[in-house]
């Protein structure tokens, strides 16, 4: 029963944070203007992995998505990739868990096939938590790098940098999700090692006899011909076996006791 408690848990926990990957990775907040130095402002921007909006006071919100895939970063090329494939792996794994639930019954398939099922969902949900953790992590980073850069070249005197951006929702989803995800994945593990049956755990070991406890006989060896007749038929009716003698050899009757 607590295998069976673990493994959907396991799949309820995945489902949760590769359903916040998706939401993460398409949500527009993963960097915010920072209004520190200026809480009024007419012009609000922020960005996501697909498009830049800028929202006004008067309430318009205008997205414009990035017309070019050369022209960016390459750290932000790969914030892309490590989600995408975060996604994938977390879909994966969900088709395979649902088949895998001890609780699902498909045809005749036998618990080892269940268990190795659940051990590779498991392994694909850590990775597509790792994934997902490792590409917001990476995002952050260049966050506080470019942060701490405008921060300098506001505090010399440049005008041309203006804005700052800062950490968005999106990235705290992303961590979460990442981490549901791991979790879920870890807990699908575990289940794996209830549903291996117990005779396939221990496997038989056979132990042969030593030599000086077996004793042998020895004697000739008779093959047969295959022409013999059996035993228990050669006292059949109309054949009864001879009377012996003294001596112990058989007599027969002579013609003479047949006149």
């Amino acid at each position: 029963m607590s295998t069976t408690i673990c493994q959907v848990m396991g799949f309820l926990v995945s489902l949760l944070g590769i359903g916040g990957t998706i939401m993460a990775t398409a949500m527009d907040t993963w960097s915010t203007q920072d209004l520190y130095d200026n809480p009024v402002t007419a012009v609000f921007q922020y960005q996501g992995l697909w498009r830049s909006c800028v929202r006004q006071s008067s309430g318009f919100t205008e997205c414009r998505p990035y017309f070019t895939i050369l022209g960016l970063p390459a750290m932000f090329q790969a914030v892309r990739a490590l989600m995408i494939v975060g996604i994938v792996l977390g879909i994966l794994g969900l088709l395979v868990c649902i088949f895998a639930l001890k609780c699902i019954r498909i045809g005749s398939m036998e618990d080892t096939a269940k268990a190795n099922m659940t051990l590779t969902s498991g392994i694909m949900f850590i990775i597509a938590g790792l994934c997902a953790i490792t590409g917001v992590s990476v995002f952050a980073n260049m966050l506080v790098t470019n942060f701490w850069m405008s921060t300098t070249n506001m505090y010399q005197g440049m005008q041309n940098v203006q804005n700052r951006y800062t950490f968005g929702s999106a990235l705290f989803v992303g961590w979460v999700a990442g981490g549901l995800a791991l979790v879920g994945g870890i807990m699908m593990c575990l289940a794996c090692k209830g549903l291996i049956p117990e005779e396939s755990r221990y496997k038989a070991v056979s132990y042969n006899a030593s030599g000086r406890n077996i004793s042998y006989r020895t004697g000739p060896y008779k093959v047969g011909s295959g022409y013999e007749a059996d035993p228990k038929t050669r006292k059949g009716m109309g054949y009864e076996e001879a009377p012996r003698n003294e001596d112990g050899r058989r007599s027969y009757p002579s013609k003479h006791d047949y006149v």
